[in-house]
């Protein structure tokens, strides 16, 4: 495998805390039932709009129209509430890409967030592709931001490895054709990832799978 497309939210960066209280302040803010943690964090990884009409059985313009509260919500939120990267994901990142390995990352989060969030810990140098929640026009499960970080890295999906925290991931990864790697200290258990060709419980486990010295 030379070409490894990772998720951001819950395998790269830790940031359920912040998320699950944006959503919770947009539904107070829009006079919404507050959903629970748990609620609230089962919808990481699909993209905004979908997020509310999964929560509220809305209507796709209700849910867009949420997904717009959020986002002004969210540059409030997040002076408060950092999103830090999980333990060994730099270093492992770092030695991946020194090792020759063709890095992406493939987010549901919109381009000026997720590209925002790649230069703040300092891995832009090191990523081939960024493929954010606005730039296909099917996220996840769906192939496209698979497809469009191989074709930007003229990668194949047999050589790909799709590494993520959701079942979301996994299920993008095998509608591809590619195999996936999930991680348990996301915001899914090993359970529900069991569909996975890997399991990890950290992330510099990646480097025995890829057989990095």
């Amino acid at each position: 495998m030379k070409y490894i497309i990772f998720d951001f939210d819950g395998t790269i960066g830790d940031s359920q805390a912040l998320i699950v209280k944006t959503l919770q302040d947009t539904m107070r803010k829009r006079g919404l039932e507050v959903k629970s943690d748990v609620e609230c964090a089962a919808t990481i990884g699909l993209r905004l709009d979908e997020a509310f009409v999964q929560l509220f059985e809305m209507s796709a313009e209700e849910g867009m129209a949420c997904a717009e509260t959020y986002r002004a919500i969210f540059e409030e939120n997040k002076q408060h509430l950092i999103v830090q990267p999980f333990p060994h994901v730099l270093e492992t990142i770092h030695t991946l890409h020194r090792q020759g390995y063709q890095l992406a990352i493939a987010s549901s989060r919109g381009s000026d967030s997720l590209f925002g969030y790649v230069k703040q810990m300092g891995i832009e140098d090191c990523i081939s592709s960024i493929i954010a929640g606005d730039l296909v026009e099917h996220v996840k499960p769906a192939p496209d931001m698979v497809f469009k970080a191989l074709e930007e890295m003229n990668g194949t999906v047999e050589e790909a490895l799709v590494v993520g925290d959701m079942t979301y991931d996994v299920d993008m990864a095998h509608n591809a054709g590619a195999k996936a790697c999930a991680v348990t200290y996301g915001n899914a258990t090993r359970e529900e990832l069991k569909n996975a060709e890997y399991i990890i419980d950290d992330f510099a486990e990646l480097l025995d799978i890829l057989q990095v010295k």
